[in-house]
């Protein structure tokens, strides 16, 4: 699912039409002590190893694709997406786009889309995505968080998220569910050409919610990430 990639970008030059226009490709690998989406760990709580690319044009349009191995759906999670990003004002960038989550070796109905927008001021950024037909085809999905992120000194980044999850109908989640939050806060830094990352992810799930299992708990997320 998709990810801050944690990217260095490369640029190459097309010229089409007497036009000249830029071309961002944009790639990165991880590897993290949990992979948890939305509060929710999509690994029952093991190491996963990630990665992905990026495509972005001078117009602001960008096309992207990430992948993750995963604890379901035989094991294997790839992500496409596309959108608009682009800066309102010297302080003001939104991101708009649709995104499709594909369980290649599964069964079609783990697959499922979502068409999500954001808008960043200063340092911080309010999103909102939806699905028509959520995972396993449980109905419909709203998700609406809020991220801070700021740098303190020598080089290290603070991230804080909340999020709020929605479901239409009681099928995603057990024991008659929801809804539910789900936060994190993040500590990273990079160093020796990787970036070092310490989070704390939850949710505030009871198990009952998550068919007794622990996927919502309380945890801390080890990651590192390399720049392509």
């Amino acid at each position: 699912m998709k990810k801050l990639l944690l990217a260095a970008t490369t640029a190459a030059m097309m010229t089409g039409a007497g036009i000249a226009s830029a071309v961002e490709i944009a790639g990165n690998v991880a590897l993290t002590t949990d992979y948890k989406f939305r509060g929710i760990s999509q690994t029952d709580g093991g190491a996963a190893i990630q990665g992905g690319f990026d495509v972005g044009f001078d117009s602001g349009f960008y096309l992207g694709t990430w992948g993750s191995n995963v604890d379901f759906a035989n094991s294997l999670e790839l992500d496409y997406y596309g959108g608009w990003a682009g800066d309102l004002s010297d302080s003001v960038s939104v991101d708009v786009g649709y995104l499709y989550y594909d369980y290649p070796t599964s069964d079609s109905e783990d697959d499922y889309q979502e068409v999500y927008a954001s808008i960043s001021f200063a340092d911080f950024t309010l999103g909102a995505a939806i699905s028509d037909d959520y995972y396993l085809e449980t109905g419909d999905f709203y998700y609406v968080y809020a991220q801070y992120g700021f740098e303190i000194g020598d080089g290290w980044a603070i991230d804080l998220h909340v999020g709020v999850n929605e479901f239409d109908e009681e099928l995603f989640l057990s024991d008659g569910a929801d809804s539910y939050v789900d936060y994190s806060v993040g500590v990273s830094k990079d160093y020796a050409g990787v970036t070092w990352g310490l989070s704390y992810v939850g949710t505030d799930l009871d198990e009952d919610e998550v068919f007794g299992e622990d996927w919502g708990d309380d945890s801390v997320i080890f990651t590192i990430s390399k720049s392509l």
